[in-house]
């Protein structure tokens, strides 16, 4: 519904009705985003969450709307200028321009990195507890009303998704633990996906003159819906990438392919091949999040991100706006019996989502694949789980589809507007309020406690400050005496409190000092990345390891904080996988890549722990003493230490490649302080706007000569590992390359059996870097670089008696049996090597084929 003045004009009619609705369409958008605009203080002023008063406000103007239309007549005569005009939405404006929107916003902010740990708990509750409340809502609602099992399963599916956009924004507000915060935006992705793909699947049942589906097809047919949609969201998001490292050079361009994606995606797989969109195009935007940053610029990523924000805010306001609009017309036909079965809803949806906080999520906090919950933080995600948009954009398909029967578009809109209406305005409202009760946005004891120091802290900073600001600008006498009255009163205040407060034990402080360690150490991360001396892709893998940092050592301490900044050096499944590839299948592209970034994430780590040091002194040390201060310089120093000692095993393992990294690495510093060096003489007024716009174009030119990262050709590396064994220095060059060529590289993790007892002997192995543990007849004997295992078995022909195990991060060249006896008839040191390690195992070395 909208009003617009009549004017006249001696045009045509055709093209006056034409431009009419234009002006009108224009006005009516207008309209929209300024209500939009004004929300947002309106909810803060209110206390409300933003997606509620939306939803009040657009149900408030649908309401005008279904009163005032029918008086459309009456309105013109009393008010000749003004026509009222009747503005109707259909579910496809949600479905097919929106919510594409909104979901892709979602998948290309989501940490995927730090997700994956969590995939479990997200996965289980978000398409289980869909699943779980589409049944015991339709299970529950059947005996009650004359509908179907299968209607009532859909009606299920389309109340079982949550928009938990409220509590998220909460749980954000009063310091949540990140990774609860990170598994309900998880869930809230995907179980939009699970709850809209089952309700495709109930409404084929539910439509007249379409055959149902058989238990084949379901079985069949769903899994399809779901892993099409899979395939063809990772399909279309890598091409797009393609396409995106090809417009490098275009930024505008990168931002508007990205923006055609989301809808290619959904037309594609909902048009194309009758699969799910919706997972289409969580999917692709999963896979720009996770590849994107890799693909293009740190500045280019960033400018995507910030339009994609603003592109899903206006898309999740219009969402409710629009969709609140709707509730008078589908709660035309209410009646009293209605509400009873509103109430049947919000009791089974209730009652499935406490099964999932109470029951399951304990089950997997007991099996170690979920945080623990406290109960606080699960109240308030049950209270917090509010429909919104998508239940009242489906139950609009199911009004608009002519193929469903009446009797089952009354039951469906009034039953899902009802329920969402409830949730909106019962939970939503009191949302806050129940927040406060539980007491979830008070600070804890020693949050308090610490606060008080922090206070005494910052106010002696900020009295030798004002003291220097006075002497610099010598102002009135009487003006700074009764100021210096005033601040000091706040001061003695600030340090009795601190004193009062002053009962922290050194535990705790130990664990404030390595939280605010962690934070800092994710803040330089962050200011090497918009210096550009680290890629999106790097810094974002940074930043998850910081904040699993973070998390862990708010939950353990001092002894968790060691272990997570131990698996930030680990290898990981990737790395492993990559060595898997390379050692059994000679594909070593993968390899390579993870271990280039290994090197430039480990260089950066180095030198951000070095940079703690100062951070402690300045920062630390004057909140929590001298004798804390001293702990984390310790701990510091502990990790500094295990990054360099992992740094220094890939320079054994990759000689050159570390220097090469180094030295980009200044390059890349060198040109950030001659950039911000034109930008102060530009600021200053000693350049004009041409000759600076000429010096940053160079400058671009120069930095992205530099930022091509040296490759790393693992053959290259191969070849000046040989040439660094004293038992091949006897021998020349080509027979050192020739040599390369037949040796396999092998890299194995701490604990590999590389071994065993029993096995026939057909290799030697030589080590390259790391150590080796042999245990033979009860005894142990460890090897290092330059040293060899497996030849004496080999050339006395019998099975091994020995067992090798990798007691390092190792790098193993292996020659098979043939090229080792060929080599061995060449080269006098070898035989001489294996002679000397026969009598050190005291073996007869005359029994040795030579």
């Amino acid at each position: 519904m909208a009003f617009r003045r009549k004017t006249h004009t001696r045009t045509a009619p055709a093209v006056d009705t034409y431009g009419m609705d234009v002006v009108t369409l224009v006005g009516i958008v207008a309209a929209l985003f300024i209500v939009i605009s004004l929300s947002e203080p309106l909810a803060d002023w209110s206390r409300l969450p933003y997606t509620v008063v939306l939803a009040i406000i657009g149900t408030l103007i649908g309401t005008a709307a279904a009163y005032l239309v029918p008086y459309g007549r009456a309105v013109t005569e009393l008010a000749p200028g003004v026509e009222v005009v009747a503005f109707s939405i259909r579910a496809n404006v949600f479905l097919y321009v929106l919510l594409p929107t909104l979901l892709f916003q979602v998948a290309l902010g989501l940490n995927l990195r730090r997700m994956a740990e969590d995939w479990v708990p997200i996965l289980v509750m978000a398409v289980v507890a869909v699943v779980l409340a589409t049944f015991a809502i339709g299970l529950a609602l059947q005996p009650f009303t004359p509908l179907p099992l299968v209607t009532c399963l859909m009606l299920g599916a389309i109340v079982a998704t949550t928009d938990p956009s409220a509590v998220v924004s909460i749980f954000r507000n009063i310091a949540a633990p990140q990774r609860l915060t990170r598994i309900v935006e998880g869930e809230s992705l995907l179980n939009d996906a699970a709850a809209i793909a089952l309700f495709g699947f109930f409404l084929t049942f539910v439509m007249l003159g379409v055959p149902n589906p058989t238990l084949q097809d379901a079985l069949v047919g769903f899994p399809l819906l779901i892993f099409g949609g899979v395939a063809t969201g990772l399909f279309l998001g890598r091409i797009c990438l393609g396409v995106l490292s090809w417009l490098g050079r275009y930024p505008l361009a990168q931002i508007s392919l990205s923006v055609a994606l989301p809808y290619v995606a959904y037309l594609v797989a909902d048009q194309v091949f009758g699969v799910s969109g919706v997972i289409a195009v969580v999917m692709a935007g999963m896979t720009l999040n996770y590849l994107g940053p890799g693909r293009m610029s740190p500045t280019n990523w960033t400018n995507l991100r910030e339009v994609w924000d603003v592109l899903a805010h206006w898309a999740g306001a219009l969402i409710f706006l629009l969709a609140a609009l709707l509730v008078p017309r589908l709660l035309g036909d209410l009646r009293l019996h209605d509400l009873f079965l509103i109430v049947v809803v919000i009791v089974a949806a209730t009652a499935a989502r406490m099964f999932m906080l109470y029951v399951v999520l304990p089950l997997l906090t007991a099996l170690r694949l979920s945080p623990r919950v406290d109960r606080p933080y699960r109240v308030a995600i049950l209270w917090g789980g509010l429909r919104g948009a998508v239940t009242l954009a489906l139950a609009l398909a199911v009004s608009e589809n002519f193929r469903v029967p009446t009797d089952v578009k009354r039951y469906v809109g009034i039953l899902a507007t009802g329920f969402t209406l409830f949730t909106l305005l019962v939970q939503g409202t009191t949302l806050r309020w129940i927040i406060a009760r539980l007491g979830l946005d008070r600070l804890a004891p020693i949050d308090r406690a610490l606060s008080n120091q922090v206070i005494a802290v910052a106010l002696q900073k900020v009295r030798e400050e004002v003291a220097e600001t006075v002497r610099n600008h010598d102002l009135t006498h009487e003006i700074v005496r009764s100021e210096a009255k005033r601040f000091a009163e706040r001061l003695d205040g600030a340090i009795q409190k601190a004193e009062v407060a002053d009962d922290i034990p050194d535990r705790e402080r130990i664990t404030l000092g390595l939280v605010a360690l962690a934070g800092r150490e994710r803040d330089f991360i962050l200011e090497a990345f918009r210096d550009q001396l680290v890629s999106t892709r790097l810094a974002e893998q940074m930043l998850a390891d910081a904040d699993r940092l973070i998390e862990r050592t708010r939950i353990g301490g001092r002894d968790e904080y060691r272990v997570a900044g131990r698996l930030s050096l680990a290898q990981g499944r990737d790395y492993r996988f990559a060595s898997m590839l390379h050692n059994r299948l000679r594909i070593s592209g993968l390899l390579a890549r993870l271990t280039a970034d290994r090197f430039e994430i480990l260089l950066n780590l180095r030198l951000i722990l070095r940079d703690l040091h100062a951070y402690i002194d300045t920062k630390i040390r004057r909140i929590h003493g001298r004798r804390i201060a001293d702990l984390l310089h310790e701990l510091v120093k502990r990790r500094e230490d295990e990054t360099q000692a992992a740094l220094e095993g890939l320079r054994l393992q990759y000689p050159g490649y570390a220097e090469e990294i180094e030295r980009r690495y200044l390059r890349r510093t060198s040109l950030r302080l001659e950039e911000r060096e034109y930008d102060v003489l530009f600021i200053d007024g000693l350049i004009g706007k041409e000759l600076h716009t000429t010096l940053k174009q160079e400058l671009a030119v120069k930095r992205r000569k530099v930022e091509a990262r040296p490759p790393l050709d693992l053959a290259v590396q191969k070849t000046e590992l040989v040439r660094q064994f004293a038992l091949f220095a006897e021998m020349d060059e080509d027979s050192r390359k020739q040599l390369a060529k037949a040796l396999r590289t092998r890299y194995v993790q701490p604990g590999d059996v590389l071994m065993r007892k029993g096995d026939t002997p057909r290799e030697v192995c030589f080590i390259a870097s790391g150590a080796v543990e042999l245990e033979t007849a009860g005894q142990k004997f460890r090897l290092g670089r330059g040293e060899m295992f497996g030849q004496l078995s080999l050339l006395s022909h019998q099975t091994r008696r020995t067992q090798a195990i990798a007691i390092s991060h190792t790098t193993l060249l292996v020659l098979d049996e043939a090229r080792f006896r060929r080599l061995l008839k060449r080269s006098r040191k070898l035989r001489s090597a294996v002679i000397e390690s026969a009598e050190r195992r005291g073996l007869d070395a005359a029994a040795l084929q030579l």
